[in-house]
């Protein structure tokens, strides 16, 4: 278990994420809202906290199969862009206070994955060998 990891910025990003996502799932839950709405929401927590589970647990070390912090970019991108749709439907249409406030959390989720986006390609470098492969010096 990677201890550091959840007192990190990136940790820390994620751990938001998880909690907002779970609100705004909560909020679209309570108030009926549209399937599409909870679906969104629901599968962002879910996702968000395997994401979070991986790197806690450290297996996109053991695991190399897929350069995981690029799979994270593309999640976080595409979260970004049916959060972007799906929270102002929910704002814009407003059938009660439980959608409003899911649509308000779902925008304030979009914000996170975007500065997870931003901090995930400063941490990438494509130029950079990983693992065993790497040159000597």
């Amino acid at each position: 278990v990677d201890r550091a990891f959840p007192r990190s910025a990136r940790g820390a990003l994620k751990i938001a994420r998880t909690l907002v996502a779970l609100a705004a799932f909560l909020c679209f839950v309570a108030s009926g809202a549209h399937e599409a709405y909870t679906a969104l929401a629901g599968m962002e927590t879910v996702i968000t906290v395997l994401f979070l589970l991986l790197y806690l647990l450290r297996l996109d070390a053991r695991m190399r199969c897929l350069f995981w912090p690029l799979a994270d970019i593309f999640n976080s991108v595409i979260a970004a862009l049916f959060l972007l749709v799906v929270a102002l439907f929910a704002i814009i249409i407003k059938t009660n206070k439980g959608i409003l406030a899911g649509g308000v959390l779902g925008l304030i989720l979009l914000v996170l994955c975007i500065v997870d986006v931003v901090l995930l390609c400063k941490k990438i470098s494509l130029d950079k060998a990983r693992g065993r492969s790497a040159p000597a010096k």
